[in-house]
């Protein structure tokens, strides 16, 4: 589960992490009744996903009133899909030097991972990209947690003349990450300013398979994300045309992956998980289809536990409804079943995942 700026700002100051003097407002008018008790501002649109400031989702506000009239615009926008439906008004607090602090989750060491640059505001995978020597890397070790020299270390690779300051921030990272049960929490940037170190930034994504033991009072967001984990199912979006549903997460990724190589861009991440009845099914192509960006959809179920005639049925309830053309692979249990179902309605049948990778890509082009 994302949490939005505001939500993880909040737990951040619960550990004493600094963070700017903000305030949560729905209405252009609340905006400029904050700016004028903070002076000169930040008008943050608060959606879950990236990209705010490249598009204009951020503005700066040196007045009262120019706060009102940036936040009404930024409340009319939508942001890759997202309605902006809230703004976080900060004040203003001038960065002498932008850094980047973020822990994650190494599968592959099996450990919690913390990456620190000195290089700050821009995305981490570009500085990943063009400056890879910027980026310290320290894997932690979930039975003793992070060692002093290990906080010293980063610090040092981010400003050495602050590295007090920013040892005590890496170490309450380290326990927000731990505590919440993160998958991701992030600062960026972390800014060394004329008063301190101050995260003008924040990210934290939650293991949706911890959430019965966390509190977390965010409102709901009505999000794609949201209402398929609602519905027993993974949703992620992305920036394609083609809508993907299928069961598993390997065979997702390599249905993602095959549409990519016949030029194709999926427009999702969508795990309808093992065992996924007619209910979900249907619910997976609403949540698919409702992007606006869909051009086809690509089916693909190997059915085990997944049962290809609930599969069948699922898609026959909905399928009147949906003007988006799919293209379906069926394979497993109760495969002939299912196929002679979808048959009846003329939708286009695939026998593997590549015909379909490749039906459907075609589809797209084509509307």
């Amino acid at each position: 589960m994302k949490l939005y700026e505001y939500a993880a700002k909040e737990i951040f100051s619960k550990y004493d992490i600094p963070i700017p003097a903000s305030t949560l407002v729905s209405d252009a008018d609340g905006a400029e009744e904050a700016a004028r008790k903070m002076g000169e501002v930040v008008i943050k649109a608060q959606v879950l996903t990236g990209g705010r400031g490249k598009a204009g989702g951020i503005a700066r506000a040196s007045s009262p009133e120019e706060a009102n009239i940036q936040a009404k615009r930024i409340l009319g926008m939508s942001i890759k899909g997202f309605p902006v439906k809230k703004v976080l008004i900060e004040e203003y607090r001038e960065p002498i030097k932008e850094m980047y602090l973020g822990i994650t989750i190494d599968r592959t060491k099996k450990s919690p991972v913390i990456m620190a640059s000195p290089q700050g505001g821009i995305d981490i995978e570009e500085t990943a990209k063009n400056s890879p020597e910027q980026i310290t890397m320290m894997h932690i070790n979930p039975l003793t947690g992070i060692h002093e020299y290990q906080a010293r270390m980063l610090a040092n690779s981010l400003d050495r003349n602050k590295s007090p300051e920013l040892i005590n921030i890496i170490k309450k990272l380290y326990c927000v990450f731990i505590d919440n049960d993160c998958q991701l929490v992030e600062i960026n940037p972390l800014a060394r300013t004329k008063d301190g170190i101050i995260a003008l930034d924040g990210k934290m994504v939650i293991d949706d398979n911890a959430l019965f033991r966390q509190d977390f009072s965010q409102e709901e967001t009505g999000s794609l994300e949201e209402l398929a984990r609602k519905n027993g199912m993974s949703y992620v979006g992305l920036d394609g045309e083609i809508g993907c549903i299928v069961n598993g997460a390997g065979l997702a990724m390599a249905t993602l992956d095959m549409i990519k190589h016949y030029g194709g861009t999926p427009a999702n991440f969508m795990d309808v998980r093992a065992g996924a009845n007619a209910q979900q099914v249907k619910t997976a192509l609403e949540i698919v289809s409702s992007n606006k960006n869909v051009k086809s959809i690509i089916i693909n179920i190997f059915g085990g536990l997944t049962k290809c005639d609930e599969v069948a049925k699922g898609i026959i309830e909905i399928f009147p409804e949906i003007k988006i053309p799919l293209v379906v692979r069926l394979s497993g249990t109760n495969e002939l079943e299912g196929r002679a179902m979808l048959g009846k309605y003329g939708i286009q049948m695939a026998s593997s995942t590549e015909e379909a990778a490749k039906g459907v890509v075609g589809l797209g082009h084509s509307n």
